[in-house]
């Protein structure tokens, strides 16, 4: 009896050894950290010869957008994110950038302090505005006037503490903007001062500031699901460059599902410039002048998904203060209509 006893006994602790090892492996495994490879490309064709002063999108003909390739590793406290795009698009994305750098999208390595603090340092694309450079994420393929004139990404160390599932803080410590290499400017001066920002998140709606040395920029970022099917979008900011210089502009993205594969949005922008701001628009007869000018733009998107493919044909009808637009090499007017189909392919 006293053999069978421990029998038993060997058994049910061989048993329990086993099923405890193998919960150790199952929580190790759900530990483990994971390397992922994601991206895009998008290719488009343009009908006018001559496109809006807006970021991508405004080669003639069948043009090139860019391919966009994400590696990430990500562990339960740290990881890193390293973004490289090649083509127009991109090189357009990373305008300052030099040298090898000129493929870098974002390039930074984060560290969860907590389960509502995390610390990033490196290069990140901005927090501000609704529009953003990959195509995959943005409804429209042409891009707004506030995004394309505000910053594009930023160097520098972040802290974002989670305050509660619908409250969320960022603090963040900058390079000037879109300077990504390091503080320096295009003569390889140092810069003495830094730029500082702040992201207030609350129910999905984003309250944004950045401020620096002649640089400020108050913008609102959010959306709401009106019904399960339409979505309405909405971005405005305010730039003061100092002096008289500045820019701001509202813009309205109501998106509507009409079925699974398709859907159709509209971008509603107005957009104004004083003193010339950052050479957006232009009054008289673009002589470089630094009047006011002011811009309206219509954007109207289809978008229809198969799997990971996404065909986007878009009508865009810009209208301005003064006769900015390039009919042809040699006749400006007040409006400009324009036509783009864009593929694009994410993995």
């Amino acid at each position: 009896m006293k053999i069978f006893k421990t029998s038993i006994l060997s058994l049910a602790l061989f048993a329990s050894t086993i099923t405890f090892a193998q919960e150790t492996e199952v929580a190790t495994e759900e530990a483990a950290p994971t390397f992922s490879v994601s991206g895009s490309v998008d290719t488009y064709f343009r009908s006018a010869e001559f496109a809006p002063n807006t970021s991508f999108a405004g080669i003639p003909g069948f043009a090139l957008g860019m391919a966009n390739i994400v590696l990430s590793y990500e562990g339960e406290k740290h990881g890193f994110v390293a973004d490289l795009v090649y083509g127009p698009r991109g090189t357009e994305a990373v305008f300052n950038s030099v040298g090898s750098s000129n493929i870098v999208n974002q390039l930074y390595a984060y560290y969860n302090v907590s389960d509502s603090f995390t610390l990033t340092l490196g290069n990140f694309n901005t927090f501000l505005g609704y529009e953003v450079i990959s195509p995959v994420a943005n409804f429209n393929y042409s891009t707004s006037y506030m995004f394309s004139y505000g910053p594009f990404s930023h160097t520098g160390i972040k802290a974002d503490f989670a305050l509660s599932d619908d409250v969320s803080l960022m603090v963040a410590v900058l390079n000037q903007t879109d300077y990504t290499e390091g503080n320096i400017d295009s003569d390889g001066v140092m810069f003495e001062k830094y730029m500082y920002g702040v992201q207030l998140g609350l129910y999905g709606q984003y309250i944004n500031l950045l401020a620096g040395e002649d640089y400020t920029q108050i913008d609102f970022t959010g959306g709401l699901d009106i019904t399960d099917s339409f979505f309405l979008g909405v971005n405005a900011t305010s730039t003061d460059l100092g002096g008289d210089a500045g820019f701001s502009g509202i813009a309205l993205y109501p998106q509507v599902a009409l079925s699974e594969s398709f859907s159709v949005g509209l971008r509603g922008e107005i957009f104004s410039e004083t003193d010339g701001g950052v050479g957006a628009l232009y009054s008289g007869s673009l002589d470089g002048s630094t009047e006011d000018a002011d811009n309206t733009s219509i954007t109207i998107t289809g978008s229809y998904t198969s799997g990971n493919f996404i065909l986007k044909p878009e009508f865009r009808i810009d209208t301005a203060s003064a006769n900015i637009y390039s009919k042809n090499a040699t006749d400006f007017s007040d409006n400009l209509a324009s036509f783009v189909v864009a593929a694009i392919y994410s993995f």
